[in-house]
């Protein structure tokens, strides 16, 4: 039987990189890349990575989060993520913080589910998906600004949540790949 597929690391030949603009958050690159026998251009967002929460409560529901993210000119419903922007801090580390500052909540249980490239053809960003469970408020309640100061919370049952992303209602891809791997994991707990 053949071995199961596995992305793989591979190294191309970086002939020349250079930054095409500095941004506040990330950069774009524009690297010469040599390939086998050809040579190309390809320009890419430069990421720093993020972590993600799919918290779910006792009764089965996710925590959603609702707020406005001006590429898409939307107020998507996503799970609670954050950039990895803290120097030494550990993925689990950056999805703990990010779910006190965006919800008030901490979790007693903290289990990895993921590791997603959201778009590798346009960025190296690489998110860390973390299922939290055992909720409670933490203990102090964080300002908020700019498009996290109206952020709306909901908590969805998790059967409607997944629904939602089948029938195209949730696209948001972090919410989509946490909630079904989640809910992959539920089902096999609960299966024994």
């Amino acid at each position: 039987m053949a071995a199961a597929p596995r992305d793989e690391p591979f190294e191309a030949h970086v002939v020349s990189s250079s930054l095409v603009h500095t941004g506040r958050v990330w950069d774009v690159r524009s690297d010469t890349v040599r390939y086998g026998d050809a040579e190309f251009v390809r320009e890419y967002v430069d990421h720093p990575g993020a972590a993600a929460v799919v918290a779910i409560d006792d009764a089965q529901r996710v925590l959603l989060i609702q707020q406005y993210r001006h590429p898409i000119r939307h107020r998507d419903w996503e799970i609670p993520a954050g950039l990895l922007d803290v120097s030494g801090e550990a993925p689990m580390m950056t999805a703990q913080r990010e779910l006190a500052e965006e919800a008030d909540l901490v979790a007693t249980s903290w289990q990895p589910l993921v590791s997603i490239f959201t778009t590798p053809g346009g960025n190296d960003e690489i998110v860390h998906l973390f299922l939290a469970r055992g909720l409670s408020a933490a203990p102090e309640v964080h300002a908020r600004e700019d498009e996290e100061a109206d952020i709306r919370l909901e908590w969805v049952p998790l059967d409607q949540v997944v629904t939602g992303i089948l029938d195209g209602s949730l696209r948001n891809g972090i919410l989509s790949v946490g909630v079904l791997a989640a809910a992959e994991v539920l089902r096999r707990e609960a299966r024994g």
